[in-house]
């Protein structure tokens, strides 16, 4: 059997070669203030209700801010915007003062132009080892004629123009 840095660099390989969409997650804080990260840790869990999920991990900085907030809305990201994803997954402190957002009328930041957008009430929280799984249930749903932007071997971009061949 492998040693624990061994397990965790080939698991990390396994799920780099899984190709998967990428989201910012946004929600308010406490005092008012947008937050936002990039998560690919996303999927639909229900039809009856509409649910779908995401993890956090509990070592980011928002972590306690995320936990507390009853609402969040998932931003599917489109194909052109790979500096949103890079954006929300840096250190930058003040994300929503560089990047085009407006808030819903159901009160929950949203960005402007992705490939769709699911506001969502908290259904439930789970831990799961390192990080808590968020579920939450869609009370809004925006859908948009676009490309997605993909995550695949720690690069992101639109799908290859040779994909579907």
């Amino acid at each position: 059997m492998e040693n624990k840095l061994e397990q965790i660099a080939s698991f990390k390989a396994a799920m780099g070669n899984y190709p998967t969409g990428v989201t910012v997650v946004t929600a308010f804080n406490q005092e008012g203030k947008p937050m936002g990260l990039t998560v690919n840790s996303f999927a639909s869990v229900s039809l009856e209700p509409l649910l779908i999920l995401w993890s956090i991990d509990k070592r980011v900085n928002s972590y306690n801010d995320f936990l507390k907030a009853d609402k969040f809305t998932v931003n599917i990201l489109a194909e052109n915007q790979g500096d949103l994803c890079n954006l929300f997954s840096s250190k930058v402190e003040d994300r929503f003062g560089q990047c085009d957002w407006k808030e819903s009328d159901i009160n929950l930041p949203v960005l402007t132009d992705a490939l769709a957008v699911l506001q969502c009430k908290v259904f439930k929280q789970v831990e799961a080892g390192d990080h808590t799984i968020m579920i939450g249930e869609v009370i809004d749903i925006k859908n948009y004629n676009k490309e997605p932007l993909l995550y695949h071997r720690r690069t992101i971009g639109p799908i290859p123009n040779d994909f579907y061949k």
